[in-house]
């Protein structure tokens, strides 16, 4: 999970409303937004993916953040987490753990499995290093994005 903070000259819900206006049903994007304590709001972004062929890719950053005011006038503390989701480390996990048990399997029985597991292995840690390349990749579009609705520096 990778943090971000930074302050903005607005209210909270000024800038939830912003991010719900720019966010909320275009672009492909979920936007769910929840009033927290003490005038705060919670929120989470994610891109929706409509071909399950390209999860791994699209579907992967999940942004949740949370707007607070601080003791400055007018003034909005944001914290904002990118965090993978779920389904595509159970995706790269899935091949990893199927390669070990397969090399597990055939080196205990002698048996030619372990090929098998040796590719699957391979293939896991291709995906697990694809995942981390495509992250940093969205993690920054998303920085983008945010940085230019706000209109903020990055």
């Amino acid at each position: 999970m990778k943090a971000w903070n930074f302050k903005v000259n607005s209210n909270p819900q000024e800038i939830a409303k912003k991010l719900d206006a720019a966010l909320g049903a275009v672009g492909g994007f979920v936007f769910k937004m929840h009033p927290g304590a003490n005038d705060s709001v919670t929120f989470k972004v994610r891109k929706r993916s409509l071909n399950y062929l390209n999860f791994i890719r699209e579907n992967q950053i999940i942004v949740s953040g949370q707007l607070a005011e601080t003791d400055a006038d007018n003034e909005t503390g944001v914290e904002i987490a990118f965090t993978q989701h779920f389904l595509t480390i159970l995706y790269v996990s899935v091949f990893v753990v199927l390669g070990l048990l397969s090399i597990i399997a055939g080196i205990s029985r002698g048996s030619a499995m372990y090929v098998y597991g040796g590719i699957l292995l391979a293939v896991g840690i291709g995906l697990w290093i694809d995942v981390q390349k495509n992250s940093k990749k969205n993690i920054q579009k998303y920085k983008a994005l945010i940085a230019e609705l706000l209109e903020i520096k990055k």
